[in-house]
């Protein structure tokens, strides 16, 4: 197991003042824990995943979803069993529309 962490340039969105999750760990797969934090400029993300040596794709794929959507303000924990850096994507993407929709774990 490898753990990682990022702390990452993103605009405030406050998407969420609760705690919330999304996906399930499992083969190829990612779970995405959610919560708020104090400081808005920022984006925290830490990754704790099976797969050691990737550091640079994991700061490349979570650069790319904090350009891509406001997610200022939150803290991201990953727990990674294998996915893709695709999968990555998608399950963060599915984690900021639940945010969005105002659904709560």
């Amino acid at each position: 197991m490898e753990q990682l962490n990022f702390s990452l340039s993103s605009e405030h969105a406050a998407l969420t003042e609760h705690d919330m999750i999304c996906g399930v760990v499992g083969s190829g797969n990612l779970e995405v824990l959610v919560s708020p934090i104090g400081h808005h400029e920022t984006c925290e993300i830490s990754v704790n995943t099976s797969a050691t040596g990737f550091k640079n794709v994991w700061y490349a794929v979570l650069t790319e979803f904090c350009n891509r959507h406001q997610v200022g303000g939150l803290r991201f924990q990953l727990n990674d069993m294998g996915a893709t850096p695709a999968v990555v994507s998608l399950r963060l993407s599915q984690a900021v529309a639940m945010l969005k929709d105002g659904e709560h774990a």
